[in-house]
């Protein structure tokens, strides 16, 4: 069974750079046809996907947050991390990684329990 656990920085400063790690337990991110994504939930509002990096190292990108987000691997510790620069408090939100087989992860795949990241000054 695959575990996924979210860790980084509960507090962030405006124009910071938020970074997030996900560390992968029960399954090597490197396995073929699996896609691990970043999601997050701000308050009130609904689920928004980041964006996901493949088991081949490709990354893909909401159109709407292409140009502030990063996500990396490391394999040899079984990680991917998320990197969005610039925040604002509207990127204040519950931050999830999860695994899928498809690149848009959904609710049938494995997901963190999350973790809540505030921005603020």
């Amino acid at each position: 069974q695959v575990q996924l656990v979210e860790s980084g920085p509960g507090l962030v400063k405006p124009s910071q750079t938020l970074s997030l790690t996900c560390t992968v337990s029960g399954g090597s991110i490197t396995t073929n046809y699996y896609y691990w994504s970043w999601i997050r939930q701000p308050p009130g509002k609904g689920v928004e996907w980041m964006g996901a990096i493949a088991y081949s190292g490709n990354t893909y990108y909401s159109p709407s947050l292409k140009s502030r987000t990063s996500i990396s691997r490391d394999t040899s510790k079984n990680q991917f991390t998320l990197q969005l620069s610039s925040v604002t408090p509207e990127d204040t939100a519950v931050y999830y990684c999860a695994r899928d087989r498809v690149v848009v992860a959904t609710n049938f795949g494995s997901w963190g329990q999350g973790t809540q990241v505030t921005v603020s000054s």
